[in-house]
């Protein structure tokens, strides 16, 4: 195994793609993460904490929606979400640099 802080980096990265293409945000990250795994180190732990929190920021949309409707404090949750989608993967980037261990919050752990 061979340490890749760019490609570290990048990963968090292009999860911003989704302000561009709507979906690559996802799948690029989790392409990068399954190829690469047992290459690179940390791209196993930096790759589950991206999916986990792609998963989770997908989940919060969905529940965004019907409140929406029902109250109209879903519009209010969809920005936060938005903002924190666009925020920490930066946040995490940086971390990559330096070599720190990534930290989504709010994320949910689905990939142990």
């Amino acid at each position: 195994m061979k340490e890749n802080k760019q490609l570290l980096v990048l990963t968090h990265l292009s999860q911003l793609l989704d302000f561009v293409t709507g979906i690559g945000g996802f799948i690029v990250p989790l392409v990068l993460w399954l190829t690469k795994k047992d290459e690179i180190i940390g791209m196993d732990l930096h790759g589950k904490a991206i999916i986990n929190f792609r998963i989770s920021i997908f989940i919060y949309i969905l529940l965004c929606i019907p409140l929406i409707l029902l109250i109209g404090l879903g519009i209010l949750g969809i920005i936060a979400v938005v903002v924190f989608s666009f925020i920490f993967p930066i946040i995490n980037a940086i971390k990559a640099s330096n070599n720190q261990a990534p930290n989504y919050p709010f994320s949910i752990t689905f990939i142990q």
